[in-house]
């Protein structure tokens, strides 16, 4: 095969669309087919909001389905899978020899929701267009005539994404190894093919002093609540000093029982952001520094405790980005520009881990609605049935753009090659002083 040549698809060409571009269309009318079905998916997990690690019915919705979807027990489903609220579900063409190794496509399901507010990430939607977006590939393949590629299809449940990480559990479990590329979509007030999600480490924080009678005698106290209130404004001064692109924020979760009392007990939870993990590590240092310094100053003692899980930047593939953008704008999708996707504010997502061990894309996508994630109204949003619309159209571009992946070999190759590229600048400004 020649360099730049697509895969041979058989069945032919119809007036002058290419047998590819008749696969793309398969995928998007599998998806059609299917809308009613994956509506009722988002509402039943958007309908009963679910934190991090608990999301027992958002897993057995998300099971259900895919043990369901016809024809019968053409996925094979593991609930459960290495973790109590994750899951995997795997097709792939029956009687496709399993030499060379199957191109392995994963695609990603979000449901965790926040507290008091319930989706206002739209994580409901993130579970609908991993589903829909791997149907899309599982119908467009099913149509294939002749010899089809070695092509195996993953859809991976992954808790726990607003609070610890559940992508990162499951890397460390191993779950995506032997993925090629993996596939999922955010919700947002804008399309984007890619945002730089920065990386991010929390810290609780944990002052000790000695509880005394506030007004008989308080020079008997150690105030806990002095040292985080301290701690607080240290923080606050050192703003003036952090780069424009970092980010602090926190809460005094523990200040103290009653006014009379001096405090013998503060807590603190913040989170810090950074573009990439080196800066992430000076800004912490920083902050570390201000929480000890509040304790030296009060006479209390500190605990500082990290996460279980730091989140990494995401890492962004262009060859990934230029084709879902290709296949987004086939289907109306307007896309932000360069300049206002470099200049734009981001979050944190355990996704970036993901980008760390196998190449992957994660844009982001207008759901009809000008409200801000972590709103109410954004969780309003998120349940609404112009949504719909919003998220399918993104998961036919995700599938389309997949099977660019499998049917152009020279893509998959582009998207490697800036996979294995980023991770050298990765490392190399890592260890840069």
């Amino acid at each position: 095969m020649r360099p730049g040549e697509e895969r041979p698809v058989e069945g032919g060409a119809c007036d002058g669309v290419s047998e590819l571009e008749l696969l793309k269309l398969r995928a998007a009318e599998r998806i059609d087919e299917a809308a009613e079905r994956l509506g009722a998916l988002s509402r039943a997990i958007w309908s009963k909001p679910e934190l991090a690690y608990q999301e027992h019915h958002a897993h057995g919705v998300l099971t259900r389905f895919f043990e369901c979807e016809p024809p019968a027990a053409s996925w094979t489903v593991q609930p459960h899978y290495q973790l109590a609220t994750a899951f995997r579900a795997e097709w792939e063409l029956p009687g496709v020899p399993a030499v060379p190794r199957p191109l392995h496509l994963g695609f990603l399901c979000e449901y965790d929701a926040l507290p008091g507010i319930g989706h206002a990430c739209g994580h409901n939607l993130i579970a609908e267009v991993g589903a829909a977006a791997a149907l899309g590939v599982k119908g467009a393949m099913e149509g294939l005539r002749g010899p089809p590629p070695p092509v195996k299809v993953t859809v991976l449940g992954t808790p726990a994404e607003e609070d610890g990480g559940g992508k990162i559990d499951l890397i460390e479990a191993g779950a995506f190894k032997n993925l090629d590329v993996v596939f999922m979509a955010h919700p947002s007030q804008e399309n984007a093919a890619y945002l730089p999600d920065v990386a991010e480490h929390d810290m609780t924080v944990k002052y000790h002093g000695k509880a005394s009678h506030a007004a008989a005698y308080p020079w008997e106290g150690v105030n806990a609540l002095d040292a985080a209130v301290l701690a607080y404004s240290n923080l606050s001064v050192l703003r003036q000093q952090m780069k424009p692109t970092w980010r602090v924020h926190g809460i005094i979760k523990n200040g103290g029982v009653k006014p009379n009392i001096i405090p013998s007990y503060s807590e603190l939870i913040y989170y810090f952001r950074a573009p990439s993990m080196r800066e992430l590590a000076v800004l912490t240092k920083k902050a570390e520094d201000c929480f000890k310094a509040a304790a030296l100053a009060t006479g209390c003692t500190v605990e500082i405790k990290g996460g279980a899980h730091d989140y990494y930047n995401v890492l962004p593939n262009k060859s990934l980005w230029k084709a879902y953008i290709e296949n987004g704008e086939k289907l109306g999708i307007e896309f932000i520009s360069e300049d206002a996707v470099s200049n734009g504010s981001s979050g944190s997502t355990d996704f970036g881990n993901v980008s760390f061990v196998v190449p992957g894309i994660h844009p982001y996508f207008y759901i009809g609605s000008e409200a801000l994630n972590h709103t109410e109204q954004y969780t309003e949003a998120a349940g609404s049935q112009e949504a719909q619309f919003y998220a399918l159209r993104t998961a036919k571009a995700l599938a389309m753009t997949a099977l660019d992946v499998i049917f152009k070999p020279e893509l998959l190759e582009g998207i490697r090659e800036d996979f294995k590229l980023k991770l050298q600048e990765e490392e190399f400004l890592n260890r840069a002083e």
